[in-house]
C-alpha cells in the first residue's frame, strides 16, 4: 500500500496523513482523550498524546487516517518495529520477527460505533503484509476495555505487560497470515 487505498466501506480511504491533516488529527485525538477522561480511563493524559505527537508522526511518515467523503474520521500511528518497550517481554511474544504497531488510535466522535477502529486495524494489517511483516503488536491500558475487546475479537493474544513511565500496559500480538 503506498499512500492511499480505497476501503471496501462506502467512500472511505486509508491513507498517510499530511501536514494539512494536522488540525483534524489533533481534534480527533482531543475527542478521544475527552472520552477517556469522561469514562475515568487512564491510558492518555492531559499531556499525552499532544499536538506535537501528531506533528512528529506526520513528519516521520507514521501518521495514517481513514477519510470518508473528504473528511478524516480516524487517526493513528502505524509504525514498523517502533516500540522499544516491547523488548521488556521479548521471551513472551508469539514471534520474534519484524512487527507493526499501532499507537494513538482515535476515531472522530461522529464516526464512533461504526466499526472504524476495527477497519483501521485491518488496514494496518494489510500495510504490514505488503511490507513482508507478519506480526502485529499493540498495547493498551488495563482499564481500556473497549480496546481489549477489539483486540480479542480480531485474534490478538495477550502476551504480558510492558512498562512505560506513565504506567504499565497490557501487550498483545497477532500473527498475520494474510488469510481473512
Amino acid at each position: 500500500m503506498h499512500n492511499k487505498a480505497t476501503m471496501p466501506h462506502s467512500n472511505e480511504i486509508f491513507r498517510q496523513a499530511t501536514a494539512a491533516d494536522t488540525d483534524r488529527c489533533w481534534l480527533i485525538l482531543q475527542q478521544g482523550k475527552a472520552q477517556m477522561f469522561r469514562e475515568g480511563k487512564h491510558q492518555w493524559t492531559e499531556a499525552y498524546p499532544s499536538r506535537q505527537s501528531v506533528e512528529t508522526d506526520i513528519a516521520n511518515g507514521n501518521a495514517y487516517v481513514i477519510e470518508r467523503q473528504g473528511s478524516v474520521i480516524a487517526y493513528g500511528a502505524v509504525i514498523a518495529n517502533g516500540e522499544p518497550a516491547y523488548q521488556q517481554i521479548a521471551d513472551l511474544w508469539l514471534t520474534n520477527a519484524d512487527y507493526v504497531v499501532v499507537h494513538r488510535l482515535a476515531v472522530a466522535d461522529e464516526a464512533k460505533r461504526q466499526g472504524v477502529a476495527t477497519r483501521f486495524f485491518g488496514y494496518a494489517e494489510q500495510w504490514a503484509l505488503q511490507r513482508g511483516i507478519h506480526s502485529f503488536k499493540v498495547d493498551t491500558n488495563y482499564d481500556n476495555f473497549y480496546m481489549q475487546r477489539l483486540l480479542r475479537s480480531q485474534g490478538f493474544m495477550y502476551c504480558g505487560d510492558v512498562h512505560y513511565p506513565q504506567g504499565d500496559r497490557m501487550a498483545y500480538e497477532k500473527v498475520l497470515t494474510g488469510d481473512k
